[in-house]
């Protein structure tokens, strides 16, 4: 329980999507009985994902196909964080991207041109079928100049099929080829905390963190000052979780454990 209890109640939560709420297109037992638990209990929340590949409409609508009901207003992508950024460094500027609709969709709403000529950034982010033709086109862009940014780090990703190669291993790919390493814009990434949190009116001390991934959401939450909890529905390991040099405030089976913990912190 390590620092779940000394500090303000808590009257936000953060918490990650894939690992923590659903497996693919099926909600994890308890996952929509802890949104209506914070609803219940006046609990503004974000649903945090380092998935770029969908748009916020997009999420919201599988998420409901799973049972699980939440606003389109609560989801926050790392494709709408990545936009965020761009448009508050380079406003109106334009962009070379290697992604899907979440992303497109993103630096369009941020006023972003999106071209293959002479663009401000190589904007990397996930696609079901990377394209040789669009990293090769992106490596010869980092070479005439321009800045080049990531979605997230992660080197893997599931499917029903098996791992899938992520993000950060197509931006080692393009690092190789450039010695440009890429800025990484999601998870663990504590802007995207802090744009999160400023999008509820969230205060850190008042506002807890949950995900499955120690190396992303439990880093992350820590380093915005957070409190955190690692649930073992996702990626890191029972096994594992000692191995990390820092700890999450508590561990947990899954999302049901923290239905019972909204009141209780509230």
């Amino acid at each position: 329980m390590r620092g779940m209890t000394r500090r303000r109640p808590v009257e936000c939560w953060l918490t990650d999507m894939d690992g923590v709420l659903v497996h693919e297109e099926r909600a994890i037992p308890g996952a929509a009985d802890f949104i209506a638990a914070l609803v219940e209990n006046g609990c503004r929340f974000q649903i945090l994902t380092n998935n770029s590949i969908y748009t916020a409409r997009d999420l919201r609508a599988r998420l409901k196909a799973s049972g699980i009901d939440v606003p389109e207003q609560a989801i926050w992508t790392s494709a709408m964080a990545t936009a965020t950024f761009l448009a508050d460094q380079r406003p109106g500027g334009s962009a070379f991207v290697i992604g899907e609709a979440g992303m497109t969709t993103a630096l369009h709403d941020a006023g972003y041109v999106l071209t293959e000529r002479d663009p401000d950034y190589v904007v990397l982010g996930e696609t079901r079928t990377y394209s040789f033709e669009a990293i090769t086109r992106a490596i010869r862009l980092i070479e005439s100049g321009a800045r080049f940014v990531a979605t997230n780090p992660d080197p893997s990703g599931p499917s029903p099929e098996g791992t899938l190669p992520g993000c950060g291993s197509v931006a080692a790919l393009i690092t190789r080829a450039t010695g440009a390493v890429p800025y990484y814009l999601g998870k663990p990434n504590p802007l995207m905390m802090r744009t999160a949190l400023n999008r509820i009116d969230a205060h850190s001390e008042s506002t807890v963190m949950i995900g499955d991934r120690m190396d992303t959401d439990v880093v992350s939450g820590l380093e915005a000052g957070l409190r955190t909890i690692l649930v073992m529905t996702g990626s890191t390991r029972p096994d594992q979780v000692d191995r990390f040099p820092y700890q999450a405030s508590q561990v947990l089976d899954s999302i049901a454990d923290v239905v019972p913990l909204v009141s209780e912190f509230r």
